[in-house]
Formats: C-alpha cells, structure tokens, sequence
C-alpha cells in the first residue's frame, strides 16, 4: 500500500514486525495517540489480520521484508522514528528454525540500521530480549547484567545470540549519527493473540484438551520448578511508548513485571480460572533452559513505568480470547 498524506503537524513512525504479537498492539496505541503509523511485516510469522481489522486513516500497511535495506528506504522516509520489532520469536522455533532466526535477526537488523542513517531518522528503538541473559548471574536482573551466550552449538541461543548483535549494531552503527538509539529488553510479554509457542497458549491449549471434567492431568517440560515474571502485553506497549518519550539515548531498559512465579504455579493459576483442579505430570527440560527469569526494572520506573495489570486479570482476558479463537493459523512459525 502506498505512503497516505499527513497532515503537516502529524508525527509518523514506521514499525517494523508490525504484524507480530507486540507490533500489532504497538501500532494500535499509537494510531490511539494520533501518530502517523508506517507498519511493516512481510507476514512470514505475523499475521495480516491483526493490521487488516485496524480502521484508521493515519495507518499505512506495507508487506515488506525488513532484511531488504531498499524496501526500507522510501518507508522510513519522513518518519521521525523506527521501532524495530522483527523477529523469529518462539522457543520451539529457536530449536527448529535457528538459521531463520538468525537471518532475520542479524540481516534484519543491519537493514534497519543502515536504511535509518541514510533517511536521518531521529529516533531508532530496537526490541531486545532477556535472551540475551540466559541465566543471570542476578535475580532480579537489572541491565548490567553481562550478556552472555553459553554455547555456540545450541540453537536455542539463535534467538539470543542475534539479539545481543541486534544492541551492538543499534548502538555502534547509529549511536553517534542518530539523535536518539534506545534498546528495550521486554520480559515474558503474553497477552490474547499472541501466537500458539509460548507457554502460556500452550498450557491453555493443554488444560483445554485434557477433558472435561473438574480433574484433569497435563503434562510440562521440566519439572514446573522454572520461574518467571510474565507482564501484560498492554503494560509492554506502554512502557516502550514512556521510554521512547521521557528515557535517554544509547540506553538499555528493561520492560516487565517484578511478579516471579513458577511454571507450575502459573498452570495451577489457569487451572482456577478453568474451575479445574490439576494433576501435572513433570517432562524433559529443553537444553539450555533458564531456571530463573525477572527483570529490576527501577530504570523503567524512574520515568514513571509502573506495570498495571495483574497476572490473573491478565491471564483471564488470555483465556477469554483463546477460548473463542481455535488453532486455525497453518503458518506452523506462529
């Protein structure tokens, strides 16, 4: 689709990954906030309909690739800032697919930075991922912690690994040309609509299919004992939004919750939503696999961040929205 004419005084920004989980809500809060929206995705993972069924004249869908620095290019231009979202999220994918993520994550990348120098945007704000800890040294971890990536040969670092190059490609190639870089590490974001391979869809998905009386028995990677800090996707979006506004540049913040809660304690969570009670049978860990997750995020809060909604509030309107859509979607990366 084509560039639709601003009026003069109208910010416009460009989204790449806008058909993804996060760049969807994105794109709708600030089209909320009378931004001029550019969204691109070429939908390999994102889904067309969660931009199709937004109606707002200030919206330009683009089916671009972001590895392709001359797609880019005539986008950005006249924008005032990038948010860059694309990616290959999902751990099964990061197993599965690790020469995709890569691709994407480290050739995407290098695209944005160089088609955002050569448009002059002014600001340029790239979604990292507490990936990049693996296990911290800290809990909870603030953003000093060093990044660090245990062992070339597991593809689970694919995903890691390509966003640790994502900061230092952000930082080294715009930091001294851009007006302002900022990087965020969004923590264990979920919310409706975000795709069947992450925990908390697939938990759903197995309490749903594990009968229909008041006991029921599902089965979990590990042992239930790996801890979290899950943050409403809502709660994300507004605290990319305060740090583009009110945070400094060639800055990393964390975005998320302070709530740690183990992978069995969330399933027996969902499990009260469901009026169940739940017998959990313990499974395989995936290689790699983090035992301990949360973020510091008192440098969010020094803007004024401060994450909304609660775990069950949030994992109530997950449900409700699950519950409604079946697993339909045939692109096996969502």
């Amino acid at each position: 689709m084509g560039i639709v004419e601003k009026s003069a005084d109208m910010e416009t920004v460009a989204i790449t990954g806008a058909g993804g989980f996060i760049g969807a809500y994105l794109v709708r809060k600030l089209l909320e906030l009378n931004y001029g929206v550019r969204a691109i995705d070429n939908f390999s993972r994102g889904d067309p309909e969660r931009l199709k069924s937004i109606k707002n004249p200030n919206l330009t869908i683009y089916k671009a690739d972001v590895r392709e620095e001359k797609e880019l290019i005539p986008i950005f231009e006249g924008c005032t800032a990038v948010f860059h979202l694309a990616a290959i999220n999902g751990t099964e994918n990061f197993y599965k697919h690790p020469d995709l993520v890569l691709d994407v994550g480290v050739r995407g990348m290098l695209a944005v930075a160089n088609a955002s120098l050569k448009t002059k945007i002014a600001s340029l704000i790239v979604a990292s991922s507490a990936e990049v800890y693996q296990t911290p040294a800290k809990i909870p971890t603030d953003e000093n912690i060093a990044l660090t990536i245990p062992d070339s040969l597991n593809p689970r670092y694919s995903y890691g690994g390509s966003k640790l190059i994502s900061e230092l490609i952000a930082f080294n190639y715009c930091g001294k040309a851009l007006k302002k870089v900022q990087v965020f590490r969004p923590h264990n974001v979920y919310g409706p609509d975000m795709g069947w391979k992450h925990v908390i869809p697939q938990l759903i998905e197995k309490i749903e299919q594990s009968g229909d009386g008041e006991e029921r028995t599902i089965s979990i990677q590990g042992d239930g004992t790996q801890t979290r800090a899950f943050c409403y996707v809502d709660d994300i979006v507004g605290g990319i939004i305060t740090m583009w506004l009110k945070g400094d540049s060639m800055n990393v913040y964390h975005i998320g919750a302070m709530r740690e809660i183990s992978i069995k304690e969330l399933a027996e969570e969902i499990a009260k939503i469901y009026e169940v009670r739940l017998t959990i049978n313990p499974g395989t860990p995936n290689k790699g696999e983090t035992p301990r997750r949360c973020p510091d995020i008192s440098k969010m809060a020094a803007l004024g961040y401060s994450p909304k909604v609660s775990l069950n509030e949030g994992l109530k309107r997950t449900i409700e929205w699950y519950r409604r859509h079946a697993k339909t979607k045939e692109n096996s990366l969502l």
